[in-house]
């Protein structure tokens, strides 16, 4: 080994800002923050060739004092924390004083600021460490800092910088996520001249939403305000039939910092079990309020992760918040009816009249063709009465939803689970054959009209018209009675224990939650670390190794699942409740409707079946009205 040498300030500079600056959208990200805590209302970003060439943030904050610009550009050199400390309550973006030394470090810079209560300003440049001007001058309020040509001082890093389109998305994509973070701030990005983003700045999550993500997905989304042990958790989650096809779309943001959370992500998709299409993913913006003591900011280089010091409350937090939403803001979709355009054909057209122009033909109407049902992007809206004495909260429905491969398939008879008929209700009452002032109606009891197609059963209440997927709610039903069903995971004791060995985390997580454990139908003991013994394990999957199911649900367990019941159980009863329930094209009677109506009506359960389609949707009165022309 040659021998021990302390490296110059050159070099160490340059080792210190790959940690902080590897790419264009790493500068803007310092940047940006650094205008946000300068207490800023108005940000405007500007990049040219992806930010390879020039990067411009301009703020209205408070400025810098002329004497300390300097000092601003030396490592840890920072206003946010001065004492120890300062590290457990920082509410601040940045707070290293690492950004401008390791910006100026690899690039070119200029910065002009002035504080409201100075005459003049500052301006100032840097290139590589060294000063190369620092004058006062005349400029407005706040500050500009301008960066040019980053990394023409390190060639080997400048050649792993991808396409400037490449670099300019990472760019806009940081900028999305600072200006929903921070919906109290204006945001202006422009990209090679272009306005690529701008939001309003009023302060409504919802207004900074829709100017990040558009129209189709802010319409998406349901509203999210949930406390929960001294966490606030606000913000969207989208409608189950909308999730998107990957995690991209989750964003967290924990006192206002745009973080990525394992922990977060794992308890959104936790809500939406058994209520989203399979290979989908829910998409959300969450706002968590956290106490700073609980959690350290300081474990990342770019601030982009954190850590928690108890991670089932921020996993509860967050599973609760989501899944209250969904329970409670998840409503039914309206209907539009649309009707075809008429077309004039030889087939329709008196035989008389076949040579004559169409305009002239009025004897005779086209044949009436089948009305077709559309859905529209309007929101939802609750009924006018409550039904059974609370709101009747339903889902959209799905375009083209088709029904389930299972839906025909025949059921044995050793394998029908009769946890449903018509006596598992009690039957509906006859509505009230009189009009009611709606202050009078105490509760609005759903009027079974009929079934269309042997599968949708259409249901009148008060003012809407509701068509429920027999064979989908049904099957949701079930499915809830054998989560429910503490029967349905009895234990079979084994003759010999089996040893599986997990790894040291998995061990600690089965040893320290033996309650959780015993609820899956398991009996498991810890033995010598990291091994365990199963000594039991639920009669409807004895014949499954235990060594491949024990270490699922130890992952479930530190992943902070609220139910830490596996995978295969709610694939098995998925399988159960699709073979058990009424299929389409079965004849029912009215009273088998009635029975499954009631369920529907009395249930905040069942808006989905197990594999993400809606069960119900709605048609309103004024829609049906508009149609026939009586209003307009």
């Amino acid at each position: 080994m040659g021998s021990i040498n302390v490296l110059g300030k050159e070099i160490s500079e340059l080792i210190a800002a790959g940690e902080v600056i590897d790419r264009p959208s790493a500068i803007v990200k310092e940047l940006t923050e650094n205008a946000i805590d300068s207490g800023a209302s108005l940000v405007t970003i500007e990049i040219k060739n992806g930010g390879r060439t020039f990067i411009r943030v301009t703020d209205n904050g408070c400025g810098i004092a002329y004497e300390d610009v300097p000092t601003a550009f030396l490592r840890h050199a920072t206003s946010k924390i001065s004492k120890q400390s300062d590290l457990d309550s920082i509410m601040t973006l940045g707070f290293r004083g690492e950004a401008l030394a390791s910006i100026c470090a690899v690039a070119k810079v200029d910065v002009l600021t002035k504080r409201p209560e100075d005459s003049l300003g500052c301006k100032y440049r840097i290139c590589a460490n060294v000063q190369e001007e620092y004058e006062q001058t005349g400029c407005p309020d706040g500050t500009t800092v301008i960066v040019r040509d980053i990394f023409y001082n390190v060639p080997a890093r400048l050649k792993f910088l991808k396409k400037d389109v490449t670099e300019g998305n990472a760019i806009a994509a940081i900028v999305s996520k600072l200006a929903l973070s921070h919906p109290d701030v204006s945001f202006r990005f422009i990209r090679d001249n272009k306005n690529d983003l701008l939001t309003a700045g009023d302060g409504k999550l919802r207004s900074a939403v829709y100017c990040v993500f558009g129209k189709e997905f802010a319409a998406s989304l349901l509203p999210v305000d949930y406390s929960y042990n001294g966490i606030k958790v606000t913000g969207f989650t989208c409608k189950p039939l909308m999730a998107k096809a990957n995690h991209s779309f989750q964003n967290f943001f924990i006192n206002n910092r745009y973080v990525k959370s394992m922990t977060c992500m794992h308890a959104v998709d936790e809500a939406y079990s058994n209520s989203i299409m399979t290979g989908k993913v829910p998409s959300c913006v969450l706002y968590l309020a956290i106490p700073p003591e609980i959690i350290d900011v300081n474990v990342h280089p770019t601030k982009i992760e954190v850590r928690f010091s108890n991670e089932k409350l921020i996993y509860d937090s967050v599973y609760f918040a989501v899944k209250n939403a969904l329970m409670t803001e998840d409503k039914e979709h309206e209907m539009n009816i649309t009707q075809p355009q008429r077309k004039f054909t030889d087939a329709q057209l008196h035989p008389m009249f076949k040579d004559e122009k169409a305009e002239q033909l009025k004897m005779t109407a086209p044949k009436v063709e089948q009305v077709a049902f559309q859905q529209t992007g309007k929101p939802a809206y609750t009924p006018t009465a409550p039904l059974n004495s609370r709101v009747i909260q339903r889902p959209e429905p799905a375009v083209d939803v088709q029904n389930d491969k299972d839906d025909k398939e025949p059921l044995e008879e050793n394998e029908k689970f009769q946890y449903i008929s018509q006596s598992s209700f009690e039957r509906p009452q006859q509505p009230v054959s009189e009009p009611v002032a709606e202050s009078e109606i105490e509760e609005i009891v759903p009027t079974v009209i009929g079934e269309v197609f042997k599968t949708y059963i259409i249901v009148q209440a008060g003012e809407d018209i509701y068509m429920i997927d027999k064979h989908a709610a049904h099957e949701r039903f079930i499915f809830e009675k054998l989560k429910s069903d503490v029967k349905s995971l009895d234990t079979q004791m084994l003759l010999e224990p089996v040893m599986v060995q997990l790894s040291f985390e998995e061990y600690d997580a089965i040893a320290q939650n033996p309650e959780k454990v015993q609820k899956t139908g398991f009996i498991i003991e810890p033995d010598l670390a990291p091994t365990v013994a199963v000594k039991g394990v639920p009669v409807m999957i004895a014949d499954i190794n235990p060594a491949d199911l024990v270490p699922q649900i130890a992952q479930n367990l530190i992943n902070s699942k609220v139910d830490p019941q596996l995978d295969i159980f709610d694939e098995l009863f998925h399988s159960i409740a699709c073979r058990s329930a009424i299929k389409a094209n079965d004849d029912s009677s009215i009273s088998e409707l009635e029975v499954i109506v009631k369920a529907v009506f009395n249930s905040d359960n069942l808006k989905y079946c197990p594999h993400g389609r809606p069960i119900m949707i709605k048609l309103s009165k004024k829609d049906i009205e508009k149609q026939f022309k009586r209003i307009v």
